[in-house]
């Protein structure tokens, strides 16, 4: 039974978790990544405004402006949203409709007081207000940066190597964006493009779902993992939504140690695989911290507080007490650092110049993600300055030595109780975001600068006590915490499922795809992009009937959709379905005249009224308006097989150059060379399309067929087996096996192939001779006669073959009598 996965309503924390990734896609120009996961958010509801405007601008910046439109311009609930009217008007100049832009540009103005941008609203203390705004998350302020990072820089290299046929260097480019950021769609599809596709489980680990921790659950030893608060792919403070940061080349994020992290209020600037989600069991609970507006510098400690605080001489006119030394286990697990969080920058007058923090063995890898040439450091955990209930700040309870140094006090902080550590109130960990946009860009902690993962590990140091009770607030905190954690594994959970289908549907394992698709989410099963997915994998598999339903389906839910056309098209060519075909090229001419879909469209038109020189230049055409379009030349190739073979040769060879995967141009090849009876060169060529589309009838048969003409029959029989076992109903399969196997002499088994093809193609001149033929082997006079009289009725022009026939059987009867 199919578990759907998607909340009936979306929590804040998911329609956030969505807006900043889907930003930060758009940022990074990788629109294809940003439109995969518009649709996603949109899919789970399409009256949320914050998803609409998403999905209208992904769709705009692709490319698709019909269709960014059509959805701006869908009917609301009455709603007057300046959001839609400003897509709206941007569409509208994309298409070159000015007074309609102008008019939406007015009415934005007009209604700019009944919808309000949320870029100076908290995250969490203003839930309520946003939830009646659902469009402002996508309007709210946010920062870029001015340069991309290193997983795009890297998914763009890959996408240049593949277009430059350099396999090898893209495939490598891409799993190097996929190690620094897993998230980037673009780079997934690119490593489909070149068919060297690891599996899923290596590229994308599967994570355990995160579970709510309550008050008085287990000690330290708790072996579920639980929510920490830090997102999968969590913008870092000041960056507002912006999620591509310094990934630090040459270090993957899926390779992070996972070693003791006692802080789980830290910023995390990035989307990609965060250990909270790699490791299957953390050492203990972690329960968000209260984090100040603006939390003291601090410094890490060194190696020598491993065992206890020692007395640092401070340059201060006072004389500083020596530190107590730590008495008790949790008294030193309180005052040891966070070994994960970021550390905010120690402004040079503050930080004590006669000390040097050595980082302790285990740490020395903790900041995966520093800038190169900047050491790791270490944010402010969150409990270095404690906020009360009351909103008062706690400067005794808690107080940290390395504070004290920092600030070069000479006042010895007092040692905190137990009980005032449980009165520790926790804010939720997204206030942390909104307390970063005032720091220092120069420093340490900048906006270049990303902020570490978090992780499991030890208590946190402000986490209560294990048998304590939490407050109301902390309770709060730690729901809030546990729906960041869960937005973030259903978005990394649906990505995970549609990378499975798109890497079965790249290696052509199309029932395998279908059945991957069956597991998403009822709401993601329904969108368009699915539908056209579902149409492929059907039309690969042969059943055409399916994928023209698909297929329909995807012209309902994007009426002005051109991705995929070309195979519907194509699709319609082979149903034959003349009127469908025609009505399909106008609406694909009428919405995008210069996209190579539409003309590939109009060429099949042409193809199937048998106007093979209209038909010709509607390819090339495509071909002029997307050079990279291989389909464009395949087609030109078989539509010029029959004229020309040598041109045929060069559109295939063309399509290629284009896309060296694309196995019709590779069987086409196939079979000039088989036409010019160049055996060698067609049996290379039909293997090499076989071995892209294992799961291909025909071309097994091709191969076969190659064979048969070698003569080699026990190894064409076993290719022909193979081909009828991918595909029971292929009828030409079916017929050159019965050949084979006549030629082997088991006729009773080749009589059973015939009969079958008999059966469902009554009318097929060649089934009816070759079964005459069967009969007269096999001794059978009167159905041999019957059936030479019905390939006469059926095919009139067969009559020179019939004669011949008929002249082997006196021939063969005179030697008989001899």
């Amino acid at each position: 039974m199919q578990v759907d996965h998607t909340p009936a309503e979306l929590s804040p924390q998911l329609c956030q978790r969505y807006a900043s990734l889907i930003w930060s896609c758009l940022d990074a120009n990788l629109h294809r990544s940003a439109l995969f996961y518009a649709e996603r958010y949109y899919v789970l509801d399409t009256q949320n405004h914050d998803a609409r405007h998403l999905y209208a601008t992904a769709l705009l910046e692709s490319g698709q402006p019909h269709s960014a439109h059509r959805l701006a311009n869908a009917p609301t609930r009455g709603e007057n949203c300046i959001g839609c009217l400003n897509i709206l008007a941007k569409c509208c100049m994309t298409l070159g409709q000015h007074r309609q832009a102008r008019e939406a540009l007015e009415s934005c103005l007009r209604a700019s007081g009944s919808y309000t941008p949320t870029g100076a609203w908290s995250l969490v203390t203003c839930s309520a207000r946003r939830a009646s705004h659902p469009g402002a998350e996508s309007m709210r302020e946010r920062k870029t940066a001015a340069f991309p990072d290193a997983a795009v820089l890297c998914c763009q290299a890959g996408t240049s190597a593949l277009k430059g046929n350099l396999h090898e260097s893209a495939c490598m480019s891409f799993r190097q964006a996929l190690s620094l950021n897993p998230m980037l769609w673009e780079a997934f599809e690119g490593l489909c493009a070149t068919g060297d596709i690891p599996p899923i489980d290596a590229l994308f680990p599967q994570r355990a779902q995160p579970v709510l921790a309550k008050s008085g659950d287990g000690g330290p030893c708790n072996s579920i993992p639980v929510a920490t608060g830090a997102g999968f792919f969590t913008p870092e403070a000041g960056s507002a939504g912006n999620l591509f940061r310094d990934w630090k080349p040459g270090l993957k994020a899926m390779d992070a140690p996972a070693g003791p992290r006692d802080s789980i209020a830290t910023t995390d600037s990035s989307f990609y695989g965060e250990p909270s989600f790699q490791t299957h069991i953390r050492a203990s609970r972690s329960q968000p911290a209260t984090l100040a507006a603006h939390p003291p510098a601090v410094r890490p400690l060194s190696s020598a507080d491993e065992a206890g605080p020692v007395t640092k001489k401070l340059r201060s006119t006072v004389r500083q007490r020596p530190a107590p030394s730590s008495t008790t286990a949790a008294e030193a697990h309180y005052l040891k650092p966070s070994k994960s969080a970021g550390a905010v920058p120690v402004a040079a007058d503050d930080r004590p110049r006669g000390s040097k923090a050595r980082a302790r063995p285990a740490l020395t890898n903790a900041n995966l993600f520093s800038s190169s040439g900047r050491p790791a450091q270490t944010t402010a955990a969150p409990s270095r300055l404690h906020t009360l209930g009351t909103g008062k700040t706690m400067s005794n309870a808690g107080a940290r030595r390395s504070t004290r140094l920092q600030s070069g006090g000479t006042k010895l902080a007092s040692k905190p109780s137990t009980r005032d550590r449980r009165r520790v109130t926790s804010k939720p960990r997204s206030q942390s975001r909104e307390s970063g946009l005032g720091e220092d860009p120069g420093g340490a902690g900048s906006a270049f600068s990303p902020t570490p993962h978090i992780g499991e590990g030890a208590h946190s140091e402000t986490s209560p006590p294990p048998s304590g009770t939490w407050t109301a607030e902390q309770e709060r905190a730690a729901e809030e915490a546990f729906q960041v954690e869960l937005a973030d594994y259903q978005i990394y959970d649906v990505m995970r499922r549609f990378a499975s289908a798109t890497r079965a549907m790249a290696l052509y394992d199309c029932q395998l795809c279908l059945d991957e698709l069956e597991t998403l989410p009822s709401q993601h099963q329904r969108s368009a992009s699915v539908m056209a997915m579902v149409g492929k994998a059907h039309y690969e598999l042969g059943q055409y009937p399916a994928a023209e339903r698909a297929f329909e389906a995807v012209r309902t839910l994007e009426p002005y959709r051109t991705w995929d056309m070309e195979v519907y098209s194509t699709l319609l060519w082979h149903l034959q379905r003349n009127i469908k075909l025609s009505f399909l090229a106008q609406e694909l001419l009428s919405t995008d005249p210069k996209s190579p879909q539409a003309w590939i469209a109009v060429g099949n038109c042409f193809s199937l009224q048998k106007e093979k020189a209209q038909a010709l230049t509607c390819f090339r055409r495509a071909a002029q308006l997307d050079p990279t379009c291989a389909y464009a030349y395949t087609l030109s190739g078989h539509e010029s097989i029959d004229e020309d073979v040598n041109k045929a040769i060069n559109f295939f060879q063309s399509a290629l150059r284009a896309d060296a995967r694309h196995y019709n141009a590779w069987y086409g090849l196939g079979t000039c060379y088989m036409r010019m009876s160049r055996l060698r060169l067609a049996d290379y060529h039909f293997q090499k399309a076989s071995q892209i589309h294992p799961q291909n009838a025909v071309l097994l048969g091709c191969v076969g067929m190659v064979q048969e003409r070698y003569a080699k029959y026990d190894a064409a029989l076993e290719t022909f087996n193979r081909a009828i076992g991918v595909s029971r109903d292929n009828a030409l399969v079916r017929y050159h096996r019965a050949k084979i196997l006549i030629a082997m002499k088991r006729y009773t088994e080749a009589l059973e192939d015939l009969q079958y093809l008999k059966d469902t193609s009554p009318e097929e001149s060649n089934v009816l001779f070759q079964l005459a033929k069967l009969y007269r082997l096999l001794g059978d006079e009167a159905k041999f006669t019957q059936l030479l009289a019905e390939v006469r009725d059926v095919a009139p022009k067969s009559l020179a073959k019939i004669r011949r026939l008929a002249e082997s059987v006196q021939a063969e009867e005179v030697m008989d009598q001899r």
